[in-house]
């Protein structure tokens, strides 16, 4: 995790491109205090949350994971939720720049911004059908509020991914831009957005956050995943998923 800019303009990094930015709870942890000190640095006016690399934020690091032991519902609750609360919190705008995959975490992260410009090949979605866990990182609330309960159900058993333009199309993202310009446009959008009527965004993100929990979008739906994750984590579907993740193999589901 790295932090760049000015007093005015932050540039946050996922900087793990080896592993396409999945987080553990270390780079939770740092995701977290990096937004909380954001949300209260004085001068102030937009954020840009960005990866390095050829991903956005692939999700979680499941790498070294143990599913037997896995405390899915606990790492959700302490580390998940309260790193995107902390994005949430800064009460300037949060400009994403997503390129290659924004999934989990990752979509959960998006989410959390105020504006997402997406690289035409990104890929943005919810995989967890291929590993046996539940959708999460307010996944449900996005889906469905923007592509409806059907298509989001679609998307949620189908493990199917969007590119950028289909994304940018069903309201996913803001737009979808040239790959090779879209951290231009995105640092374009942020000094704009800097130079402009900083009071008056603050007032409507407010009044934007409140209408999205309104809409679904609230700690108790993530409550609710987090509980729904932790139910999944004890069962075998979750447990072959995962393992068959580790070992590069088409997991065998029992439905169980």
């Amino acid at each position: 995790m790295r932090v760049t800019g000015s007093d005015t303009l932050a540039e946050v990094v996922l900087d793990r491109p080896a592993r396409l930015n999945t987080l553990d709870a270390a780079a939770l942890r740092a995701l977290r205090t990096v937004f909380e000190e954001l949300a209260g640095r004085r001068g102030l006016r937009a954020v840009l949350l960005r990866g390095e690399g050829r991903a956005f934020c692939a999700g979680r690091d499941i790498a070294g994971v143990d599913p037997t032991t896995d405390e899915a519902e606990s790492f959700l609750a302490d580390l998940v939720h309260p790193a995107l609360a902390a994005v949430r919190a800064v009460p300037v705008p949060v400009v994403a720049a997503v390129q290659g995959a924004a999934l989990g975490i990752g979509l959960g992260l998006m989410a959390a911004a105020d504006v997402v410009y997406a690289g035409r090949s990104a890929r943005v979605g919810s995989p967890f059908a291929r590993i046996g866990a539940v959708l999460d990182s307010g996944g449900h609330a996005l889906l469905v509020d923007r592509l409806g309960a059907h298509r989001a159900m679609d998307l949620i058993l189908t493990g199917e991914l969007l590119d950028g333009e289909e994304a940018a199309r069903v309201g996913l993202v803001s737009r979808a831009v040239d790959d090779d310009e879209l951290l231009d446009r995105a640092r374009a959008l942020v000094a704009s957005v800097a130079d402009g009527p900083t009071a008056a965004f603050v007032e409507s993100k407010r009044i934007v956050g409140t209408l999205r929990e309104l809409r679904g979008s609230s700690p108790a739906l993530l409550d609710a995943e987090a509980r729904a994750q932790g139910a999944a984590s004890r069962t075998h579907d979750y447990a072959e998923g995962f393992v068959a993740f580790q070992q590069k193999r088409t997991p065998r589901f029992t439905g169980g």
